[in-house]
């Protein structure tokens, strides 16, 4: 299934995607949506015997938020792709390689995103992110699935001065505020294998920049749950993104692209969804 929240900042409400791909609200039966708790309608009475189609229609110019509510933590992989790994100018990992991005950066998938003040390098990377479903701590890799609530897309935006000129870790060019779009909805984990391929396009005015695919990940999905498992405890809500294929702006050539004020940035990730950012002028 595929649920989502709308509404405006700080009033989102749940939904859940209906077959002909319209959202109907689920405010009037649950609070938010938490992955790891089950989802009930009513007192007692579980999601799938309720008729989805009789659920009131969300308007479709409503803002879209992030799918999930209350994420912990916001764990991300780099390097991830060779393609990638090839045009950053940096070794192929042979483990993954883990930071950090600050959840107050999670935005909604078409929120607009404020350059921060003096960014010359702000940058784009199109993502699977990983939602636990379960409390994972020291998980065997052919156990991970089972931990696994399910996926979204995110845009794993990164202002690279920041990132590799200001010493110490690269969170710093990674946690501006808005740096985080997720959605627009939370697929469970028994819609989609990333092993066959989840396509990760990128467009920036209308230029196709990324044209990737999760099978081409250097460390899957389990194996990336198993490994972060192994350093910090994983709470139901929190997110792993898991890094981004080639036709980032730093990668292009003869010279990088960045962002600058009035761009819009457009990413589909088939059936994760679509977004749209405007770049917008720092505070």
């Amino acid at each position: 299934m595929k649920f989502a929240r709308w509404g405006e900042r700080g009033a989102e409400r749940p939904a859940v995607i209906d077959e002909a791909g319209n959202l109907r609200d689920l405010s009037p039966q649950i609070g938010d949506i938490y992955p790891g708790r089950s989802i009930f309608l009513g007192p007692g009475a579980p999601l799938n015997e309720i008729d989805i189609a009789s659920l009131p229609l969300v308007d479709p110019t409503a803002r879209l938020a992030c799918p999930l509510a209350g994420v912990g933590k916001f764990v991300a992989i780099g390097l991830n792709y060779r393609d990638h790994a090839e045009e950053a100018g940096l070794p192929i990992p042979e483990e993954p390689v883990i930071f950090m991005k600050a959840p107050s950066c999670i935005s909604g998938p078409t929120d607009n995103v404020r350059l921060p003040r003096g960014s010359e390098m702000m940058d784009w990377e199109a993502e699977l992110g990983i939602v636990i479903g379960r409390r994972t701590r020291y998980v065997e890799e052919e156990e991970c699935l089972a931990h696994i609530a399910g996926y979204v897309l995110v845009n794993d935006l990164s202002e690279r001065h920041d990132q590799m000129q200001r010493g110490g870790t690269w969170d710093k060019g990674k946690s501006h505020d808005g740096f985080g779009p997720i959605g627009p909805w939370f697929v469970t984990a028994d819609e989609l294998d990333p092993a066959a391929g989840i396509p990760l396009v990128t467009t920036v005015n209308g230029k196709r920049m990324q044209n990737g695919s999760t099978a081409n990940m250097i460390f899957s999905v389990t194996a990336l749950v198993a490994y972060v498992s192994r350093f910090m405890t994983l709470e139901p809500g929190d997110i792993i993104t898991t890094g981004t294929p080639a036709g980032v702006g730093l990668g292009q050539r003869p010279d990088p692209v960045f962002l600058r004020e009035g761009d819009l940035l457009e990413l589909d990730g088939g059936p994760l969804g679509t977004q749209r950012q405007h770049i917008i002028a720092s505070l």
